[in-house]
């Protein structure tokens, strides 16, 4: 069964726009530092992938904004494991805030599909078996 990861963080000031909410480009930022601690914390940190002969590339996000994030409170990321394909994989991510209320919002929603490549740089290759796992743990 593939478990959810959480990661709590608090947006700083300078990452606010003039209408009082995290400025879009920031949620892929946020996205990409806790992706990298779910796959630490599964232990396939991204800095052991090279010198086990792969990488990921970034081939495809979507973002559906429904609230913004402020910095007067914590937000939290909700990544799932998604799809597992042969040669790329999905994760499932929502941020969510006002996590002290009964039921936290979700302001933003989304996926992002990485493409498994050599680290050579000689193209896609299949998902290796320790990755895979990772990814169901």
């Amino acid at each position: 069964m593939m478990s959810e990861f959480r990661h709590r963080f608090r947006p700083r000031y300078y990452e606010i726009d003039r209408q009082g909410v995290v400025f879009n480009m920031w949620y892929l930022a946020y996205l990409d530092d806790a992706v990298g601690r779910f796959f630490t914390e599964r232990g396939a940190a991204w800095e052991q992938w090279v010198g086990q002969g792969f990488d990921t590339q970034v081939v495809h996000v979507e973002l559906d904004y429904a609230a913004g994030l402020t910095d007067d409170r914590d937000s939290e990321i909700v990544i799932r494991p998604g799809r597992i394909g042969n040669k790329s994989f999905t994760l499932d991510f929502a941020f969510e805030t006002d996590l002290e209320a009964g039921e936290p919002k979700r302001a933003v929603a989304g996926r992002i599909v990485y493409a498994v490549i050599a680290a050579d740089g000689s193209g896609a290759i299949t998902v290796p078996d320790a990755l895979r796992e990772a990814l169901q743990a």
